[in-house]
């Protein structure tokens, strides 16, 4: 595997293109590790990096972010997580990982110490590497499920949020974050400029709103974009430009993130 992933990175042409196709890999190699422990019985993957192996999204992501689908389980993290660092020991790799589950929101750090130097991609023999894994113990109802097999480095059976549901939860970031992500505002440009992607699950959306404690009125298919729209004006584009800068395939995609692209998706 640490051949292929040699080669993998030959391809790129900047230490930042290589660091990116690491951390993609490794995320891969992870979800394989997930699948073979039955995850996928159990949890479905939204989120940034979802869209990167689901459907291509040209930006890479850091985190692998999961919530349950029978709300209130448990997630068994630790568990799997053991199993998984037990796995990447096996083909040589040094590997750490860090739970925390005793929150909603389960996390924990896979950190993949030397890795970067041992590649090439660090003169620093004690950086590590990190993949934070986020599992929802207590997600928000409404969400619909699917299935899709998927080659990314492995090929996988993934059980994820529809299309729907993974914008009402982009919308949903960026309704309710307190800063402005630029990664966020990339996404919710690609999202709106595929016409034929479906509408948000309002459900879902509205649910997720309750959660994290939303002021404003419920959202209808009528009000959606205007409430984005009231939430994004006036932000710092400039910082929110670079935010996503380092994580884009092609380095034009920075100017789709301004105001003027956004409304103009939102009218």
């Amino acid at each position: 595997m640490k051949e292929y992933l040699r080669q993998l990175l030959g391809q790129a042409d900047n230490d930042l293109a290589r660091g990116c196709l690491l951390r993609e890999y490794l995320q891969a190699r992870i979800l394989e590790l997930f699948q073979a422990r039955g995850v996928f019985l159990r949890w479905a993957f939204l989120g940034g990096t979802a869209l990167r192996f689901l459907y291509a999204i040209p930006r890479f992501s850091d985190d692998l972010d999961f919530s349950l689908i029978t709300p209130g389980e448990d997630a068994g993290l630790r568990t799997v997580l053991a199993g998984v660092k037990r796995a990447l020991e096996m083909e040589g790799y040094r590997i750490e990982v860090k739970v925390s589950d005793r929150k909603t929101v389960a996390s924990a750090f896979v950190r993949f110490p030397g890795l970067l130097h041992e590649l090439g991609l660090s003169p620093h023999a004690s950086q590590a590497l990190s993949i934070k894994v986020e599992v929802d113990t207590r997600p928000p109802s409404g969400a619909g499920i699917e299935t899709s097999v998927v080659r990314r480095h492995v090929t996988l059976h993934l059980c994820h949020h529809d299309k729907a549901s993974l914008l009402a939860g982009k919308l949903h970031a960026v309704l309710s974050r307190p800063w402005a992500k630029g990664r966020d505002l990339y996404d919710l440009v690609w999202y709106l400029a595929d016409r034929t992607w479906p509408a948000p699950n309002l459900e879902l959306l509205n649910a997720a709103l309750g959660q994290t404690g939303w002021k404003g009125p419920i959202l209808t298919g009528v009000n959606w974009r205007l409430e984005v729209w009231r939430r994004i004006e006036a932000l710092d584009w400039a910082k929110a430009r670079a935010d996503v800068r380092p994580f884009l395939e092609r380095e034009r995609d920075l100017d789709l993130v301004t105001a003027d692209t956004l409304g103009s998706l939102l009218s």
